[in-house]
């Protein structure tokens, strides 16, 4: 997979479930969500999007079922129940308890767990009378949830024919990350796939990586995305082939803008939806390989003819935004810059960013509406919670 645009084949999705039951008043910001969604509701709005995309012919696949089907292997089973089991949090005594527990567990419960997490509760009560539990409320997490799994986009990210497991930022996300290397190393249909970057490298989320056009990506530096990470990944994608330019682009570390695909997302071959307040203000370090596989640095440049210059045609479509600089402000909060590229010129996106959606319509790209309501309560939008796994080339 080479572009954002190319007409889409395949997708990884992850509908929405019992992980979002466990967001509460007291938990929901450290969980990072704004608020607690309606699941029922977010259900029906990702269902409708995931029918959205196979209407126009693009396969589905859900990271549950594939989870599922990865952890049938025995050396995926043992890794998982491994990973789920943090003992500097619950002491020796209670861990080996617990690792003991999931071992027991088929592929479809232990699968449930890793998603939606455990409560001391849960835990049945023979295993693991200790200090620990007995000091923990029963409604207290023994195994997280991992309500974030909804955004597969962040966790991993195909460039051409490899996959990149993200290495993610914040602590509440930390988990999601071994769930899709088990799906990537077990799944019979991922067996074979090269790796272009290791969960355990410096952070780097995949919203913030854009495949502007064959052989240039865009990687925004900022809240998730650490400077080390953009320059790893820029060094392997380079190594495998994959890339010859990269950008370094730096964006401003608040909740607003956590990723770069939440002020500019690829809508066609040439044109891109952009939050307006940092369109000329958005930078770009161009990186290229190096002698030795090293990184050769330069800039800094303006982005928007960086990215021209390395996508090799005359200048970058930019569509705005929202309508004036209060439309502007609401609609990417909004997520009215993640769109989701469908085919050249064909994006979904939230229904509720109006005026964006008349203006990319203006500009000639096709609009499929969504509603997200609930799904929006996560900060992400449509791009965000699809993983692209192929597209057909440009």
């Amino acid at each position: 997979m080479d572009s954002e645009v190319g007409p889409l084949r395949a997708v990884l999705l992850h509908r929405p479930g019992a992980e979002l039951k466990r967001l509460t008043p007291r938990n929901n910001d450290q969980l990072l969500f704004d608020s607690i969604p309606w699941v029922d509701r977010a259900q029906e709005e990702h269902d409708a999007f995931a029918e959205t995309l196979v209407s126009r012919d693009v396969e589905v696949m859900l990271l549950a079922d594939a989870l599922v089907t990865a952890l049938t292997d025995e050396r995926a089973h043992a890794a998982a129940a491994d990973t789920a089991v943090d003992r500097r949090r619950v002491g020796h005594e209670l861990a080996d308890a617990l690792g003991s527990h999931l071992s027991g567990l088929d592929a479809a419960g232990l699968a449930d767990v890793l998603t939606a997490g455990m409560t001391f509760e849960e835990l049945p009560a023979a295993e693991g009378a200790s200090l620990v539990r007995r000091m923990h409320h029963p409604h207290d997490f023994v195994v997280d949830p991992l309500p974030n799994l909804l955004f597969t986009r962040d966790s991993s990210v195909w460039i051409g024919n490899r996959v990149a497991i993200a290495s993610l930022a914040m602590p509440a996300r930390n988990r999601e990350t071994a769930l899709l290397d088990l799906i990537y190393a077990y799944h019979p249909r991922f067996r074979a796939a090269g790796r272009a970057y290791g969960a355990h490298s410096a952070p780097v989320e995949g919203g913030d990586v854009l495949l502007l056009a064959p052989g240039v990506l865009a990687i925004g530096v900022g809240e998730r995305t650490t400077p080390a990470g953009a320059e790893s990944l820029a060094r392997s994608v380079f190594a495998d082939g994959l890339a010859h330019t990269v950008l370094a682009v730096p964006i401003v570390q608040d909740r607003a803008t956590m990723h770069l695909d939440t002020v500019c997302t690829m809508v066609d071959r040439d044109a891109v939806v952009m939050y307006p307040a940092v369109r000329d203000t958005l930078v770009a370090y161009p990186l290229r390989p190096g002698t030795d596989g090293g990184v050769a640095v330069s800039g800094p440049v303006p982005f928007l003819d960086a990215a021209a210059e390395a996508m090799g045609i005359d200048r970058l479509r930019v569509i705005d935004t929202g309508l004036d600089p209060v439309t502007a402000e609401r609609e990417q909060w909004d997520d009215g810059n993640n769109t989701l590229a469908v085919a050249p010129g064909v994006v979904v996106a939230y229904e509720r960013n109006v005026e964006t959606n008349e203006r990319l319509e203006a500009a000639g790209v096709e609009v499929l509406r969504m509603s997200g309501s609930e799904l929006g309560s996560g900060r992400g939008g449509p791009r965000c919670m699809s993983c692209p796994i192929t597209r057909a080339a440009l």
